[in-house]
C-alpha cells in the first residue's frame, strides 16, 4: 500500500468516527423553546355583504357558478384576449416581482447557511518552511546558526453538535421566512395583475366614453348648422347660435381631456409589464367589457386564499423559532475538535508512519454572566412574537373588510345601474321632445341645451357607474386572492433542495456588471 493512501485511509477513519459521534450526539439532543402552534383568527360564519336575490331576481343566482374563474388566470373571467396577452408579461418583465424573487432566493440561501450549522467544518492544510537559527544563540540539540527544514499537511475538523436545538429553530425560523418570502412574491403578483387589470378596465371605459363624445360632437354639429340656418332665416335669434356653438366647444373639449386619461393609463400598463411607454400601444376598440359576477366562497376559505395572511402567517412561526434560539442560549456549549496529518524536516520522509501527528479533543463553554443580555434578547423576541400575532389578525381583519367592501360595491353599484339606465331612458326622451317642440317653436332654444346637457350627463354618470362596476369586479376578486391558494408555498424539502450541501466548493461566480 502507498505512504499516501495509508495515510488518507486513516484520515478518513477518524473523521469517520467523529461523524458518528455527531449523529449520536444530535439525535441524544433535545429542541428547547415553544413549539409552534397557529393562533386563532376572527372568522365569521357568513359575509355580511354576500348578495341574496329576490323573488324577482332568481335568474341571477345562476350567472355566478363555482368555476366563473379560470383559477390558472383570474381575469380569463372578462373575456378579453388583449388583456390576457398583458396579464401574461407581468411574471416576464416586472420589476417589482423580480425584486420579491431575488428576496425569495435570499431567504432560501439563509435556509441553507442555517442548516450547514448541524455539519462539521474540516480544513486541509500544507505548509513548507527552511529555518536558519541564530549562531549567537544557545545551540538546541548541537545545532547552533544551522538551517533546518519543516513539511507539515494536516486535516483539521471541529463541530458544534445542536444539543438544545438552537440550529434546528434557526433552520425552522428561515423556512418559515423563506415561506413567507414566497407568499410576499405571490401577494406582488397579484397585486400588480389586479393593478394592471383595473388600469385596462379603466382604458377601456375612457374608449367608451370618447365613442359617446364623438358621437355628441356630431350630433351637437349638426344642431348648430341648423340653428345658423334658422338665423338666416329669421326664426332664431342668435343667442341660440351662440349657444349651440358654445354646447359643441365644450364638449370637444371634453373629448381632448379623455385623450389625456387614456394616455396615462396606457403609460402606466407598460410600465406594469417592465416596458418604456414609447414602446407599448394599445389600440382603441369598439369591445364593451361585460361585468362579471365574481362568486365568493365561504369566509373560513380567505384564509387560504390570500398570499398576505398566508405571508403573516408565516411570520408567526419564525417569530416562534427565534424564541428557541433564545432559549437555547442559557444552556453550554460543546465543541468537539479533531486533527490529522503528517510532520518530517525532510520531504521524502513526509509520509512515513513515524511522521503521523494528530488529536483530538473537546471543550465545554457555558456563560455565566452576561448582565442581563440573554435574558433582554429572550424577552425582546417574544414581544416581537406576540406582535406578529396582533399583525396576522389585523391582516385577517382587513382581509374580511376589503372583501365586504367589494360585496357591497358590487351589489349597490348593480341597483345603481338599474336606476341610471332609467334617467338615461328618459333624458333621451325628453331631449327629443323638447326637440320637437323648438323646431315648432313652442320652445326656447335653452330649453334644448338643458335637456341635451342633461342627457349626456346621465350617459356619462352610466359609463362612470359601469368603471366603478368593473374596477370593483377586480378589486373583489384581488380580495379574495385571485388564483392563489396556500398549497402554493413551498414546503421545507422543496425550499432545502433549491441550495444543496456542496462539500468541494468551485470558485463563485458573480453577474456581469451592469451597463451604464
Amino acid at each position: 500500500m502507498a505512504r499516501g493512501q495509508g495515510c488518507r485511509r486513516a484520515s478518513g477513519a477518524v473523521l469517520g468516527r467523529i461523524a458518528d459521534l455527531a449523529i449520536a450526539i444530535t439525535l441524544a439532543g433535545c429542541t428547547v423553546g415553544p413549539d409552534y402552534v397557529q393562533p386563532d383568527a376572527p372568522v365569521p360564519a357568513a359575509y355580511k355583504e354576500a348578495w341574496k336575490p329576490g323573488p324577482r331576481e332568481k335568474g341571477w343566482a345562476q350567472a355566478r357558478p363555482a368555476d366563473a374563474i379560470d383559477r390558472g388566470a383570474w381575469w380569463s373571467i372578462y373575456r378579453d384576449p388583449v388583456l390576457d396577452r398583458l396579464e401574461r408579461q407581468i411574471d416576464i418583465s416586472n420589476q417589482n416581482l423580480k425584486a420579491a424573487e431575488a428576496a425569495y432566493r435570499e431567504a432560501e440561501a439563509a435556509v441553507a447557511a442555517a442548516r450547514a450549522q448541524f455539519f462539521p467544518t474540516a480544513a486541509l492544510n500544507g505548509s513548507a518552511t527552511r529555518t536558519r537559527s541564530s549562531g549567537n544563540s544557545a545551540p538546541t540539540a548541537g545545532f547552533s546558526g544551522g538551517i533546518t527544514n519543516r513539511f507539515q499537511t494536516q486535516t483539521t475538523a471541529s463541530w458544534v453538535p445542536d444539543l438544545w436545538g438552537s440550529v434546528r429553530r434557526q433552520v425552522e425560523g428561515n423556512v418559515a421566512n423563506a415561506q413567507a418570502s414566497a407568499a410576499t412574491l405571490a401577494n406582488a403578483r397579484l397585486s400588480a395583475q389586479g393593478t394592471l387589470a383595473t388600469a385596462y378596465v379603466e382604458l377601456r371605459v375612457a374608449d367608451e366614453l370618447a365613442r359617446l363624445l364623438t358621437a355628441e360632437v356630431k350630433a351637437f354639429s349638426q344642431a348648430l348648422k341648423i340653428t345658423q340656418s334658422q338665423y338666416q332665416g329669421g326664426t332664431t335669434d342668435q343667442s341660440a347660435v351662440a349657444q349651440a356653438q358654445a354646447q359643441l366647444d365644450a364638449t370637444r373639449a371634453q373629448l381632448i381631456a379623455v385623450g389625456v386619461t387614456r394616455a396615462q393609463l396606457e403609460h402606466s400598463i407598460a410600465v406594469l409589464i417592465g416596458k418604456p411607454p414609447a414602446e407599448l400601444t394599445i389600440a382603441p376598440t369598439d369591445a364593451v367589457l361585460d361585468v362579471p359576477l365574481v362568486p365568493a366562497e365561504v369566509p373560513s376559505a380567505l384564509l387560504q386564499r390570500r398570499p398576505d395572511i398566508a405571508a403573516a402567517e408565516r411570520d408567526m412561526q419564525a417569530a416562534n423559532a427565534q424564541i428557541g434560539v433564545d432559549a437555547a442560549a442559557f444552556y453550554p456549549n460543546v465543541t468537539l475538535s479533531a486533527n490529522y496529518g503528517v510532520s518530517s524536516e525532510m520531504l521524502r520522509r513526509l509520509f512515513n508512519t513515524s511522521s503521523r501527528i494528530w488529536s483530538f479533543g473537546s471543550t465545554l463553554a457555558e456563560t455565566i454572566f452576561d448582565g442581563g443580555a440573554r435574558n433582554a434578547q429572550l424577552e425582546r423576541d417574544k414581544a416581537a412574537y406576540d406582535g406578529s400575532v396582533a399583525n396576522y389578525r389585523q391582516a385577517v381583519l382587513t382581509a374580511f373588510q376589503q372583501v365586504e367592501d367589494e360585496l357591497a360595491a358590487e351589489r349597490i353599484l348593480a341597483e345603481q345601474a338599474v336606476a341610471q339606465d332609467s334617467a338615461v331612458k328618459a333624458a333621451r326622451s325628453a331631449e327629443a321632445t323638447i326637440n320637437k317642440q323648438y323646431l315648432a317653436g313652442t320652445q326656447a332654444y335653452t330649453a334644448v341645451i338643458v335637456a341635451e346637457n342633461t342627457a349626456l350627463a346621465d350617459a356619462e354618470t352610466t359609463l362612470n357607474i359601469r368603471q366603478s362596476r368593473l374596477v370593483a369586479s377586480v378589486a373583489l376578486i384581488e380580495a379574495l386572492g385571485g388564483s392563489w391558494d396556500a398549497t402554493q408555498i413551498p414546503n421545507r424539502e422543496q425550499i432545502e433542495s433549491d441550495v444543496p450541501l456542496n462539500f468541494n466548493p468551485l470558485p463563485p461566480t458573480f453577474p456581469a456588471p451592469v451597463k451604464k
